[in-house]
């Protein structure tokens, strides 16, 4: 099975992201829950810099070090918010599509010097959306209102 087909819920689970979002107010945004170390907002760009920092500076290289761009100065709106991610997903969907199913235990050295397959990277990064995608919906149950349903 090619890797696009293994990782195509992964389009489920930002569409759900981009919904959750969604159900946040503007100014929410700043908002950091008691016992959380990042506003919402930190939380939804923090995402998109994973996602980033893992394809395009441990994976290809691309990048000289891990992103530090995606930042409530840069993109302080819930819409700016949503465009970084579709951005950032599209890069990796792109990188993805021409994969086969053997690239998945290719080894790739991080910059760092530890090794990882690249199959555990991409599960990692889809775990990872999908763990601050629930917290997100967390933090909008804490605000009294409903979080995602899926």
């Amino acid at each position: 099975m090619k890797p696009s087909e293994m990782f195509s819920h992964w389009k489920r689970v930002r569409d759900g992201l981009l919904h959750t979002i969604n159900l946040f107010q503007e100014d929410e945004l700043q908002h950091t829950p008691e016992g959380i170390s990042r506003t919402v907002g930190r939380t939804m760009l923090h995402i998109a810099d994973a996602e980033d920092g893992w394809l395009r500076y441990a994976i290809t290289k691309e990048l000289e070090e891990w992103p530090s761009q995606y930042t409530l100065d840069n993109y302080p709106t819930r819409e700016a918010i949503k465009e970084v991610l579709t951005e950032v997903h599209e890069r990796t969907e792109e990188f993805i599509d021409p994969l086969e199913e053997s690239d998945l235990t290719r080894i790739i050295v991080a910059p760092w010097d530890e090794k990882f397959y690249l199959g555990w990277i991409l599960w990692h990064v889809i775990e990872h959306e999908i763990h601050h995608r629930g917290e997100l919906s967390l933090i909008l149950g804490l605000l009294g209102r409903e979080g995602l349903d899926v």
